[in-house]
């Protein structure tokens, strides 16, 4: 299939230097690719890219070099303690593909901004002699969007950019960027990304294909287990309460109303789906700097069974967010990469089983999606 760019957006975090440690680690026989859903036999002669194709890059804001993030989730515990080490060369060539990120000032985004953006990915390409390339955005959850006018088509957007400045969140400039470069775009946060109608139709435009949004690695994936199985079973969900303790950069921005906001409406929507209806309960999201990299969701869930009786179901899932989110990553970029080469255009709604807020589609079970991903990437598939 020829080699893939992954090109990943908040590089140098935990998330992204697990992905790219860990693709090491399996092509080269030092692990097994557990969690990797694309390395199941449905996925077999479906002409996804090997991981020995993938080629990694990417943009981000810190200075903290990726070997250093590798040796902190040693020590926690996320990675085997010998990896960082057996791979610090292969880290130190990634390192010298990645380049600064985006941070707008007063919230307005520049026709230089975007350009510099598309450069990076384009030298990338020519650079790496890469067939396709998808980019990934791994960022810090955003404050919600406040909507204005050069949001809504594409003209609008492009008379901003070269006049002072669009109001678009940096996740939008960067999806702008990978569109105009021609890269698949891959939203894995609960950020704007490519969801605004300018970039949307943008992708129709360009006839490129884009995912989200959301991954749904943790306490959302058990729930779209499990309340599938309450609305099948004709079971009464009265209350649905939830609260989620995470430590690490993501848990310190989510500490920020503002941007949790975004997290636990993406959160909300798959459950009212599920069981056809809103139910009561709170939805928390507290940070605990203690936990690091690791996350712990404690579910409460009221229900009425036969004669309304009153019964309730508890779990605690806990979990370590890179290493859950981080072969996802990987699966996404197979999966997008093929989408390009199918000459798929704009949102892929069969990619929703990796998401909390998949776009475009009311599915949220975990079954069905599921079939509809296997069904999506069957040779004999390709429609989106």
């Amino acid at each position: 299939m020829g080699r893939t760019g992954v090109w990943l957006l908040g590089a140098r975090g935990s998330v992204a230097t697990t992905a790219v440690l860990g693709a090491f680690a399996v092509r080269e026989g030092s692990a097994v690719p557990t969690g990797c859903v694309t390395a199941r036999p449905e996925f077999d002669g479906a002409g996804l890219p090997g991981l020995e194709e993938l080629v990694f890059g990417g943009h981000d804001l810190s200075d903290v070099r990726l070997c250093k993030t590798a040796e902190r989730l040693a020590r926690t515990g996320v990675l085997p303690a010998h990896l960082p080490g057996a791979f610090a060369d292969r880290l130190g060539e990634v390192e010298g593909a990645l380049r600064p990120g985006l941070a707008p000032e007063e919230g307005r985004v520049t026709r230089a901004d975007v350009d510099r953006l598309e450069r990076d990915l384009r030298e990338f390409a020519g650079r790496e002699g890469l067939e396709r390339t998808v980019v990934v955005d791994l960022t810090s959850t955003e404050a919600r969007l406040q909507a204005h006018p050069e949001q809504e088509d594409p003209a609008a957007l492009e008379a901003a950019l070269d006049s002072g400045g669009a109001r678009i969140p940096a996740s939008s400039a960067y999806a702008y960027a990978a569109l105009r470069a021609g890269c698949a775009f891959v939203e894995f946060t609960p950020n704007t990304g490519p969801r605004l109608p300018a970039l949307r139709e943008l992708a129709e435009q360009q006839g490129l294909p884009w995912a989200g949004c959301d991954g749904k690695t943790g306490e959302t994936l058990v729930k779209s287990a499990l309340a599938p199985m309450f609305a099948a079973r004709a079971l009464q969900v009265r209350s649905w309460s939830s609260v989620n303790l995470l430590g690490g950069g993501d848990g310190e921005t989510l500490a920020d109303p503002d941007h949790a906001g975004s997290k636990t409406d993406s959160k909300a929507r798959g459950l009212e789906h599920m069981l056809g209806r809103p139910v009561e309960g709170p939805l928390h999201i507290d940070f605990v700097p203690d936990l690091g990299d690791a996350k712990t969701a404690w579910d409460h869930v009221s229900f009425e069974g036969f004669l309304g009786t009153r019964m309730t179901l508890q779990f605690t899932w806990a979990g370590q967010d890179s290493a859950l989110a981080a072969p996802l990553v990987l699966d996404l970029a197979r999966l997008s990469s093929l989408a390009l080469g199918r000459g798929t255009t704009g949102p892929v709604p069969a990619f929703g089983f990796f998401f909390k807020d998949p776009v475009d589609s009311d599915v949220h079970g975990l079954v069905e999606q599921w079939q509809a991903l296997t069904a999506w990437s069957a040779p004999e598939g390709g429609t989106a």
